[in-house]
């Protein structure tokens, strides 16, 4: 069972025509932030805590960058709707960073062996892929009118 401030900022937030969606969210990190803080009621707290709390969503968790914003936005609504008592705009907590992906880069032996494998049907559609560097729904698509024999290209 909820508690009766979650239930009243639940209810402040239909008022306010929030999504339904969008008052889970926030109602699950301002529940975490309270948790976090030893069940203290969020009026006797500010942005020190606040702080704290981020810093330990992306240092013990490590969260996504996006999961960080909707904890910064859900507890920014508490603290300026609800509590009055709105955040600093200079709060001093580490972002969360997105992991750099770095490609994916086949030898020539790895493509020569995919290519012996690779079923007759899927042949042309796999070299056009690989050596044209179209996008696949562009070979998907592809049909005879795309083909300019006389030019020997393909148009996309």
């Amino acid at each position: 069972m909820k508690s009766p401030f979650l239930t009243m900022i639940a209810e402040q937030m239909y008022l306010k025509r929030y999504a339904k969606s969008t008052i889970k969210a926030y109602l699950y990190w301002i529940a975490a932030f309270i948790r976090f803080n030893s069940m203290r009621h969020p009026t006797t707290m500010g942005n020190n805590e606040v702080e704290l709390f981020l810093n330990h969503l992306v240092n013990q968790l490590n969260i996504a960058p996006n999961t960080q914003t909707q904890a910064l936005n859900a507890l920014s609504f508490l603290f300026k709707e609800v509590i009055n008592k709105p955040l600093s705009l200079s709060l001093d907590f580490v972002m969360s960073k997105r992991a750099t992906k770095l490609p994916v880069v086949l030898t020539q032996q790895e493509i020569n062996h995919f290519f012996k494998v690779c079923s007759a049907k899927h042949y042309l559609p796999c070299g056009l892929l690989y050596g044209s560097g179209m996008r696949l729904m562009e070979v998907l698509r592809l049909r005879v009118q795309d083909i300019d024999f006389d030019y020997n290209c393909i148009r996309i």
